[in-house]
């Protein structure tokens, strides 16, 4: 990994040659650099290969250099010897912060890759203690990739060393895969609800399964997003949106304006909201809004070490979203961790056809719309009430995944353009639960420990209503403190879609 990774520019659209950090390097073809656990991949063959650190033949004629020829078979990262142990990684590490028996994400990365290269030693089990905020990569100043370290020695641990009869493995197992859950939950919504919100299941999956009863359990939505985007029209009538808000606004009505939105599982799921929300502000903007088939980012795989499941679930969103972008769409996310896994964590760790092009064109939704529409001047513009927001004033909390894009500046100076209303940022903490890490009973503790500056920032900024990008950010958010949690995608829709959109719907 790179510097922190910058906003893309319009010249990386236009010209396909995206050069964000985040998204890994860039070839001459406009493909990003893609790994399989080791070093750089070109999508059309050439460079050199890596799969589990030992270099492979492109066919171009090069012969790479085999780093550590004495153990082609295992995931030894050159990029360990460029730590020289300033362990400045470690003093941003949250975890680390709260917990005295975690060794830090120094440890983690290069020094475990150095014990490997030299003997055969196991993943030492704290692996399993890192919360994969990634926090370590934008801190290291020699550009040591630490998070890739992590994942693929946290997946190296799952499979050779942790007990697959056991109901940690398994609990593990659920967690990562809550796309699964998800839709089976979704099947009988009210039913779900009710079982799950029920104390005594909360304390029989406690006992039995190590999911923390001291969190209530993030209600199901009766409808899906995607029954409800399939229900409006689907593309066809985002499309007809989109062209009525070109004409409306003096555009185009044929220009070719079109995103396809990677939604996530908690969006469809959990919180259609925020989906429908994105829905209605591109298409205000004058972009139809595409919704392939897909599945659940990875994020919640990685940090669990199930890197075979990630595989799997990012062929096939690698695969549905990389014919959307060689015929000129975008992605867009409205959830950093999703961005996140997209832009930077596909690259790194899989090979998969496309993936490069997939990196490169994905975008967070609003930073989407700061680059490629004048959205500040807008907002500015807008004739909005704290009427028509509901609240005057945001505790906004950066996720860590926004800051290791280098978005978490972007709400704060956004919602300073609407008059009356005012955005705080409370700080740069961890919120501490990221993603699973803060559901398991073990680590519940700590996650709240990593999350108390947080709270105290939310309860001493001006604000009653808390804001994020991330859903379990906003978990930790609303469990802390009590606040409700909105996202940015809902008070720009609050503050620039008029109605046109429902009228639309309705037409």
């Amino acid at each position: 990994m790179t510097d922190e990774p910058q906003p893309h520019d319009d010249q990386d659209v236009q010209d396909d040659h995206h050069a964000c950090s985040g998204c890994g390097s860039t070839d001459d073809a406009g493909d990003t650099a893609k790994t399989d656990g080791g070093t750089a991949v070109d999508d059309a063959g050439g460079g050199t290969a890596t799969d589990g650190g030992a270099a492979v033949d492109s066919g171009d004629g090069f012969e790479p250099i085999q780093v550590f020829p004495e153990a082609e078979d295992a995931d030894l990262r050159p990029g360990s010897d460029d730590c020289y142990k300033c362990s400045t990684c470690d003093t941003t590490c949250p975890v680390a912060e709260v917990d005295e028996d975690f060794p830090g994400p120094k440890f983690q990365g290069p020094e475990q890759w150095r014990l490997k290269r030299s003997e055969d030693h196991d993943i030492d089990d704290s692996i399993s203690k890192c919360s994969n905020c990634m926090r370590c990569d934008s801190a290291c100043p020699s550009d040591v990739p630490l998070s890739q370290m992590h994942n693929t020695a946290r997946a190296q641990y799952v499979d050779e060393q942790m007990d697959k009869t056991s109901l940690k493995y398994w609990r593990n197992r659920l967690l990562a895969n809550y796309g699964t859950m998800a839709r089976l939950g979704s099947t009988f919504p009210r039913l779900t609800n009710a079982v799950m919100g029920n104390s005594l299941v909360q304390q029989v999956n406690e006992k039995l399964l190590g999911i923390t009863a001291e969190r209530e359990f993030p209600e199901f939505a009766t409808e899906t997003f995607r029954a409800w985007y399939a229900k409006r029209g689907g593309e066809a009538t985002s499309v007809e949106n989109a062209r009525r808000a070109r004409k409306r606004r003096g555009d185009d009505p044929d220009a070719d304006k079109r995103v396809a939105y990677f939604h996530g599982d908690y969006a469809n799921h959990n919180t259609p909201e925020v989906a429908k929300a994105l829905v209605h502000v591109f298409e205000s903007f004058g972009y139809a809004v595409l919704v392939p088939e897909q599945r659940c980012s990875g994020t919640p795989m990685f940090a669990n070490g199930m890197l075979e499941d990630a595989r799997r679930a990012a062929k096939v969103n690698v695969g549905n979203f990389s014919e959307l972008v060689e015929d000129g769409v975008d992605v867009v996310c409205s959830c950093t961790s999703c961005s996140m896994a997209l832009r930077q964590e596909y690259p790194e760790l899989f090979s998969i056809p496309g993936t490069a092009k997939v990196a490169a064109n994905t975008y967070d939704a609003v930073e989407y719309l700061r680059i490629n529409e004048n959205l500040d001047g807008e907002l500015a513009a807008a004739d909005t009430t704290t009427d028509d927001l509901g609240v005057d004033s945001f505790a906004y909390h950066a996720p860590c995944h926004a800051r290791n894009q280098g978005l978490d500046g972007q709400t704060v100076e956004l919602l300073s353009q609407l008059d009356d209303v005012d955005a705080e940022d409370v700080g740069d903490s961890c919120s501490g639960i990221s993603g699973t890490y803060g559901w398991k009973t073990e680590k519940y503790e700590t996650s709240m420990k990593i999350g108390e500056e947080m709270f105290e920032h939310m309860e001493e900024a001006d604000a009653t209503t808390g804001m994020t990008e991330c859903p379990t950010c906003a978990m930790q958010m609303e469990h802390g403190t009590g606040y409700e949690i909105e996202h940015p995608l809902q008070v720009l829709e609050a503050a620039l879609v008029d109605g046109a959109t429902a009228e639309d719907e309705a037409a």
